[in-house]
């Protein structure tokens, strides 16, 4: 349970750093409240999307994988981000990704962000 509470902390900070960054990626909210819950949220909703859709998509296109050894996992990063904008808005969350190019960026960024949070993170287990 520990390993997830420190999964979701640090995605919910890799997803602020992406915000703060991009301007094509947008969280609004009537207060820091409520964007700080907003984010949590997101976080949560892009661990889940990572855990149950990635894992097919990687497995579905492994041929592009090792074709083009490894790269197109930015692809694929970049869907599971521009997934979880569209499940937010469908679950009226205010979080928005314009544009594929943005996604790309967006999951490079949370990919390195999200990487070097877990490092300094205590690990659960």
């Amino acid at each position: 349970m520990m390993n997830f509470l420190v999964k979701t902390i640090a995605n919910a900070g890799a997803l602020a750093v992406a915000v703060w960054l991009l301007d094509d990626i947008t969280l609004t909210g009537d207060s820091t409240g409520k964007e700080i819950g907003t984010l949590l949220l997101v976080a949560l909703l892009f661990g889940l999307v990572n855990f149950l859709v990635k894992p097919v998509v990687k497995l579905l296109s492994l041929p592009l994988l090792i074709l083009t050894l490894g790269l197109f996992t930015l692809v694929v990063n970049a869907l599971m981000l521009l997934l979880t904008s569209w499940l937010a808005d469908q679950l009226d969350l205010s979080f928005h990704v314009e544009g594929f190019w943005t996604a790309v960026l967006g999951g490079l960024i949370i990919s390195v962000v999200s990487w070097a949070l877990n490092v300094v993170l205590p690990d659960g287990d």
